[in-house]
């Protein structure tokens, strides 16, 4: 069901984080049972303008690196560094693609609860990126959720979008960074949820 994937598409570090993390924190404090990984990350900004993040002062306007990156479980809060330090001035990208690999049990553990009641009714992972683009990454996780049946929400930087409408063909929606419209997404889950059921 095309509804239930759905990747906020954005241009740029540091965008698309906050938005999850708000969204993820409403929705628990709603009691819906949401399971998944968070990223969390410092962004180095260096001299050469490239793109403005929101938020940014004038002067801080420049191009953008996530230097230090982690991966958060939403259910229990565990960490997952997946950057490495790679030295000061490296323009080499950081991502360490073993730390992802070890992130994505808590996907793989979130699809196989003990009792089926126990699925979660939503799954965030936190990217669809160079990995996943790979071929490697959360790629698999992603798949396994729809095909699950669980509805699956994903962050999707706009230079990877062709290939994550490659991957998803017709069965996913695209989103923009802002929490309203992941909520009215969210909603309408829930409303082709209850029209389906029995």
């Amino acid at each position: 069901m095309a509804i239930s994937l759905a990747a906020l598409v954005h241009d740029g570090h540091g965008i698309a984080e906050p938005v999850l993390h708000a969204f993820v924190a409403q929705l628990k404090a709603q009691g819906v049972r949401v399971r998944g990984l968070l990223q969390r990350s410092e962004v180095e900004i260096t001299s050469a303008p490239q793109f403005a993040v929101p938020g940014l002062q004038d002067g801080e306007a420049g191009s953008h690196c996530q230097r230090t990156m982690e991966l958060i479980d939403i259910d229990n809060g565990d960490c997952y560094r997946i950057s490495q330090d790679l030295g000061k001035g490296s323009s080499a990208c950081c991502l360490d693609s073993a730390g992802v690999a070890a992130a994505s049990v808590v996907l793989r553990r979130a699809l196989q609860p003990a009792q089926q009641q126990d699925l979660p009714q939503l799954l965030v992972a936190n990217r669809f990126g160079k990995l996943e683009v790979e071929g490697t990454g959360l790629r698999q996780e992603m798949a396994a959720a729809v095909e699950a049946g669980v509805p699956l929400i994903t962050a999707v930087d706009q230079r990877f979008l062709a290939e994550w409408q490659s991957f998803t063909g017709d069965w996913g929606v695209q989103l923009q960074a802002d929490v309203g419209q992941l909520h009215s997404w969210w909603q309408a889950c829930q409303a082709a949820h209850v029209e389906l059921a029995p």
